[in-house]
């Protein structure tokens, strides 16, 4: 009998221009918590593919409690009690939750589908962790966070012996993530072997055991979490010392550039934006910060133009300014980077060059005419000023890493040339030296005058990178702290002040203690 519950050996898998994984080693105990990390492009999302039997190897074996397997399906990893939680969430909007959670496999009665039965057996799962989730209600109307805790309700229900989680905690808030790793602890007793992709180095020591590193689709190492330095896995991950992991030439009292006052979503029902007022200076980061479901990033929304009949004031340089649409917002020199780029920002099946240039289709269309060399230079400009891996500008967008979409993302807002440039969770999924990447042009941005707005559930990006923050909670602002006061006891005093309303000051200070 084996001593490790799975191994992967000599795992290679390529794709036209790449080379995914190289010669891949790894391996699992039975009741361990083990890390798997790497750059974005490392090939972590491969290797769980090919454990998974989306993807087929073209070389390597993988072995269960010694025994060579052959997975060449999803049904065969299954089959296998292998369950994969995969990064972009895979459900089916309209459909219940317990719709979801049984999909393929529901229970039967006499007449077709046992609903009843379903909906009981899911909710004494969900009940089961404690999420306060109805079983009967549509996965549509629940928020991303709660999505996340389904679709890991979903992979337990298999009764599984390997689980695979890929960034799991990308989208749910701090009191979801202890949750979550509680249900992990408690699989991990019962023998389940768990491998934990994630980008926050900080939850690796709370609830991991080892970590194998990749990079550029090799095996560089497996260490044990306890004894091992941050610095030493970001070393092993980039192949170099990450010295300015954030880099911010912070800027005080320049003139207001951007002004939003009263912005309102008008609902009767379910209000999430509540007369918030704030102010961007030229050359700011302006962060703004709280838990989930505050308002932030409804709010942004708001300003624009992606809420209909929301109410506000909006005045750039001055001049006030009429959004009704994006496109308004557009012309007045806004650009949004959405948080959610499965849904709301990439076209997955268009080209890199495609998804890069969409935005700025004036600069190399004139009436019917294509010129094809201004358009494959904005493609490699901003390719080139992301640091974006990709074999080709024809590449498909969803063959990239979570974290190279990110940046084509981010690289085709900046393509439009923007005054004010709207970030909602820039680096979510996003690797060390990635992130430290697009701090630094975040940096550059402003230093060349550019205001940007920065939403972040990660209190260490917000604490270093904003020149002010913004707090919010019960949609509504509860605060203004400037870069010299902040931190996190701060934020999070002002992000549980449910209820009250902002000050008439524009900034607060002391941590939050005028509000």
């Amino acid at each position: 009998m084996s001593n490790y519950l799975l191994e992967m050996k000599n795992i290679c898998k390529s794709f036209p221009g790449v080379k995914a994984l190289q010669g891949v080693n790894f391996q699992l105990k039975s009741g361990e918590i083990h890390a798997l990390l790497g750059e974005n492009g490392a090939g972590k999302s491969t290797l769980i593919k090919v454990l998974g039997g989306i993807y087929i190897a073209e070389e390597g074996e993988i072995f269960i409690d010694g025994k060579k397997v052959e997975i060449n399906n999803v049904n065969a990893a299954r089959d296998n009690g292998i369950s994969i939680i995969h990064q972009e969430l895979v459900q089916v909007p309209h459909m219940t939750v317990a719709e979801n959670i049984f999909l393929g496999r529901e229970p039967m009665g006499k007449f077709g589908v046992d609903t009843r039965r379903m909906v009981k057996e899911a909710q004494t799962m969900l009940d089961r962790f404690d999420l306060g989730i109805d079983a009967a209600a549509e996965v549509y109307d629940l928020s991303i966070a709660q999505q996340q805790m389904v679709e890991i309700v979903k992979a337990i229900s298999f009764n599984c012996r390997i689980l695979v989680m890929d960034e799991p905690t990308s989208s749910i808030s701090d009191r979801e993530v202890e949750q979550l790793f509680e249900i992990m602890r408690n699989l991990a007793r019962q023998g389940v072997g768990i491998i934990y992709i994630s980008h926050k180095m900080s939850e690796l020591n709370e609830v991991c055991d080892r970590v194998t590193v990749l990079r550029d689709g090799t095996y560089v190492g497996t260490r044990e979490v306890a004894t091992t330095p941050r610095d030493e896995l970001i070393a092993m991950m980039v192949g170099r010392e990450l010295s300015n992991y954030y880099t911010r030439d912070h800027v005080k009292d320049t003139e207001v550039v951007f002004k939003c006052e009263h912005i309102d979503d008008a609902k009767k029902h379910h209000k999430r934006v509540n007369d918030v007022t704030f102010e961007v200076r030229k050359g700011e980061i302006v962060g703004f910060a709280g838990l989930v479901g505050a308002g932030r990033s409804e709010t942004m929304q708001c300003v624009f133009g992606l809420t209909p009949g929301s109410k506000g004031t909006v005045t750039i340089e001055g001049r006030q300014a009429r959004i009704k649409t994006p496109v308004d917002a557009m012309k007045y020199g806004i650009s949004l980077v959405p948080e959610n780029r499965k849904v709301e920002g990439l076209y997955h099946v268009q080209s890199v060059a495609f998804n890069s240039t969409i935005e700025v289709l004036h600069e190399f269309i004139n009436h019917l005419v294509v010129n094809t060399k201004r358009e494959h230079e904005i493609t490699q400009e901003f390719i080139d000023k992301m640091n974006t891996k990709t074999p080709s500008h024809e590449q498909a967008v969803t063959n990239l890493s979570g974290g190279n979409q990110q940046k084509v993302m981010i690289g085709r807002w900046l393509a439009t040339k923007p005054k004010i440039l709207i970030l909602d969770e820039p680096t979510r999924g996003v690797d060390v030296g990635a992130k430290a990447e697009i701090y630094e042009i975040m940096n550059e941005l402003t230093k060349q005058g550019m205001s940007i707005i920065m939403i972040s559930s990660e209190l260490p990006e917000i604490i270093n990178m904003a020149d002010r923050v913004y707090v919010m909670c019960d949609g509504r602002i509860t605060g203004c702290i400037d870069y010299e006061d902040v931190s996190q006891e701060a934020i999070m005093h002002l992000a549980t002040v449910e209820g009250k309303a902002q000050d008439n000051t524009v900034t607060q200070k002391s941590g939050g203690k005028t509000a």
